[in-house]
């Protein structure tokens, strides 16, 4: 089973570029290829990694959950999707896309959904590390795309709507059906964490001129030079962060953060400490 990052925060932060630039960190640092998914119904992951997004599963889940076929015509729907999120699968040098789309509309998408999950287990067992670029909650991801993540990272400003939001993409985590053995921040825009108890910092990415100067001209991660600031503060994220924790293999379900309320500046707490 490859190694899964996931990769969340508020819209606007960054989140997309960090997750672009950590796919390109990633490339060589396994045997298998990096599987990104973008997982955010306002697809831009493709962009910022040089690919055109096309058809999504959403388009494929939709095409079978319509279609009607006759009985005993010898294809379920789980062989019907797994073909079509196949061909929706878009590989490049050193990792492979695939975009989730939109999400779902009115009606009852239980057995889809657990046909997209089952899918996404086994297309993921065949990569070292999964990068997943997700909107702000978490729901998708019990949802659509797995039940364990090795890592989530919550992409944050040192602000305070920045840490607010982050306190609450935890608390979204710790309700949810999924099995997240490790959580941080990373501080984007930053050279220095603001002061958050209990949380792990994965690292802090500087504010970059030319990140900026490659999304208004629209190139892509790969074209920014090796020694370009953010992306050597991602690497240093990979290196420090992700791969110890990929060699740890941890298994253990992490244990549920516990907020205490802040009381002026306040920040997160784990055990030992208890609701007020």
């Amino acid at each position: 089973m490859a190694f899964s990052i996931a990769i969340s925060g508020k819209g606007g932060t960054g989140k997309t570029t960090i997750s672009a630039l950590m796919v390109r960190c990633l490339i060589g640092k396994s045997p298998q290829a990096v599987l990104a998914v973008d997982a955010d119904p306002n697809a831009c992951l493709g962009l910022a990694l040089g690919i055109e997004p096309g058809r999504t599963v959403s388009d494929i889940r939709d095409e079978v959950l319509n279609q009607k076929t006759a009985p005993g015509a010898g294809i379920n729907r789980l062989d019907q999707f797994e073909y079509g999120a196949h061909q929706v699968l878009t590989e490049a040098e050193g990792f492979d896309l695939l975009t989730m789309g939109r999400p779902e509309g009115p009606g009852c998408y239980c057995s889809a959904n657990n046909i997209i999950r089952k899918f996404m287990d086994e297309l993921s067992g065949t990569y070292g590390y999964v990068v997943n670029d997700n909107e702000a909650g978490m729901e998708h991801l019990s949802r659509r795309t797995t039940n364990n993540v090795d890592v989530l990272a919550i992409v944050a400003e040192p602000t305070v709507v920045g840490i607010k939001t982050a306190r609450r993409i935890i608390q979204l985590t710790d309700a949810l059906p999924i099995n997240v053995k490790e959580i941080g921040i990373i501080w984007n825009k930053t050279d220095t964490p603001p002061a958050v108890n209990g949380v792990d910092v994965l690292g802090c990415v500087p504010v970059d001129e030319a990140v900026f100067r490659a999304s208004m001209k629209g190139t892509t991660v790969f074209d920014l030079p090796d020694d370009n600031s953010a992306l050597l503060a991602i690497q240093n994220i990979v290196e420090h962060k992700v791969a110890p924790a990929a060699k740890r293999g941890i298994n253990a379900k992490r244990e549920p953060i516990v907020i205490d309320p802040p009381s002026g500046g306040g920040g997160f707490a784990r055990n030992g400490y208890t609701k007020k």
